[in-house]
């Protein structure tokens, strides 16, 4: 005689648990204690051809400052900073801000020429609490989004999957970053 298998009865939804993704490698980074940054990534001078590259410098104004970041969420990752090191936008001078915006605005319509993305992320962190990996120089990510570019490799791989790698990044947008004073006179 063949065993039955009871019927479960449906839940109504408000008895069902949520599902938990669980991510244990972030709790290294949530609970360590803030270290005293070596070297600025955003502060530097006058830098040669070869150190720009290398910095991931796409651009370098006398106000602001446009860089990939070195760990992307996403092809074209890119970060806009004053060239003043500066941990909020209420310590900005009327000029940087005015700058930061325009250079912002620029970079957007930039990776919307290169990658032509459905989306960007455009955001801020103040503090490291709010995500800041750069807690004392404050910074805007600018991040393409597509529909579908997440999947499961953050979530079960701690991986991302990205097609492009850093120097053809670089090598896309460089030639559109040289001539961003031009545009912003």
């Amino acid at each position: 005689m063949a065993r039955r298998t009871p019927r479960r009865r449906a839940q109504p939804e408000s008895a069902v648990a949520p599902a938990l993704l669980w991510a244990p490698w972030r709790s290294a980074y949530v609970t360590r204690a803030p270290q005293p940054a070596d070297e600025c990534i955003f502060c530097f001078g006058r830098l040669s051809a070869v150190t720009r590259r290398r910095r991931l410098v796409l651009y370098a104004g006398p106000l602001a400052l446009v860089m990939l970041n070195r760990y992307p969420y996403n092809n074209g990752h890119l970060m806009v900073a004053p060239r003043r090191h500066v941990a909020s936008p209420e310590l900005l001078t009327r000029d940087e801000l005015i700058a930061l915006a325009e250079i912002v605005a620029r970079s957007v319509q930039r990776l919307r020429e290169v990658y032509r993305p459905a989306g960007l992320n455009v955001g801020l962190n103040l503090g490291r609490a709010a995500g800041a990996g750069i807690v004392d120089h404050m910074h805007w990510h600018l991040v393409p989004r597509w529909e579908g570019d997440n999947n499961f490799m953050p979530v079960i791989a701690s991986n991302r999957v990205l097609p492009q790698s850093l120097t053809e990044t670089q090598a896309l947008l460089e030639p559109l970053f040289k001539a961003i004073d031009t545009a912003l006179s």
